[in-house]
This record gives C-alpha cells, structure tokens and sequence, in this order.
C-alpha cells in the first residue's frame, strides 16, 4: 500500500532523527521513491542534506582531539567526548576496495578504528600498544560505516578502548584496543 506525500514525509522527518547520517539514496530505497522526491521532501521539511547534518552535529559534540591531527583520522569525527566516545563515519570508495570484488581492504575498515581509539585519548600522546579484532563481514564499495568507540577502562598509563562498526545496524567489525598514553597524573601537577 502506497503511502501519502504526509505519511511518507512523517515517516522520513523520524527515520532520519532515529539515523541522522542516511543518505538520499537510502532513504529513497526505504521509500520506494526517487533521491529527488526525497531531496523535495527534505527541502519542504527545512532538514538539510546529509554534509550539512554531519557537520551540524559535529559542530555540536566534538571535544579537541589532542594525540593527533584532526587531518589524520581516518573517517570524520561526528561526536567526541574526550576519554569517553567518539564516533566517526567512512563512505568506503573506490580507492578502498580491491578492484575485482568491490570488497573494501581490511587496513580502511581498521584504521578508522585504530584512530579513534588514539582520537579519544585525552593525552597529547596515545598510542595503540595492542589490538583484539574481528571482522564480522566484508564491507562492499558505496557503503558507510559508523564506528563508535568507548573507554571501558582508564588506568594512568593504559586505556581500554571498544570499537564497534556497523553498516546500518549490522556489526562489520569490533576491536578492544589497550591505548599507552603518558602517565596523567604527572601533566595535572604540572
């Protein structure tokens, strides 16, 4: 059943409160419209399009990265709050993948996660001394992944940091990575 320009625009308007960082072409797809009924759609809504949604919440939620330059992150930091989250997302592109499958290469999918598990660290030194991964699934060109990191444990020189990615809902790869970081308690007397 074919739903009306106003459910449809309702259903939209708390699709993407729920998923703020779903693309046109996603949306149309949930939809069963064209990108361009959903641009018309977000435009009669005054909801902007997905740059400027991600720029608008990391504008809002983003503490300074100290342990490395913002250029070095691999992926864009959406949200981070300094030894607790972070999060960050990667359109995987044709320059990530291997060019008989599509299939992206695993050092993308890991580095986006490696560096924001240094990016969290609020120590102008954080270095990854070991990494426990898994990768559930391949992650295929022309797909985005969101990777959310968490401190689970705070020493004065090691962090524990947990990274889930998924694409969509779906886990695509998980880490524990133990971060060395300069002792903290020296620095606040100082």
């Amino acid at each position: 059943m074919k739903k009306t320009k106003r459910e449809r625009q309702e259903l939209l308007k708390e699709t993407i409160k729920q998923t703020p960082f779903i693309t046109d072409e996603e949306l149309a797809e949930k939809f069963s419209v064209s990108v361009q009924t959903i641009r018309l759609d977000r435009l009669e809504l005054s909801i902007p399009e997905l740059r400027e949604r991600i720029k608008s919440v990391a504008e809002t939620k983003l503490d300074d990265v100290k342990a490395l330059p913002l250029e070095e992150v691999i992926g864009e930091i959406i949200d981070l709050q300094l030894d607790e989250s972070a999060i960050s997302i990667l359109d995987i592109k044709e320059e990530h993948v291997f060019s008989r499958n599509k299939i992206a290469r695993g050092h993308h999918v890991f580095a986006q996660a490696n560096s924001l598990a240094v990016a969290i660290i609020n120590d102008e030194l954080a270095l990854t001394a070991r990494a426990s991964i898994r990768f559930s699934r391949p992650v295929r060109v022309g797909e985005r992944i969101v990777a959310k990191a968490k401190v689970t444990e705070k020493g004065s020189e090691r962090t524990t940091v947990d990274v889930n990615s998924y694409v969509e809902k779906e886990l695509v790869f998980n880490g524990e990575f133990t971060m060395f970081r300069s002792k903290q308690d020296s620095k606040e007397g100082s």
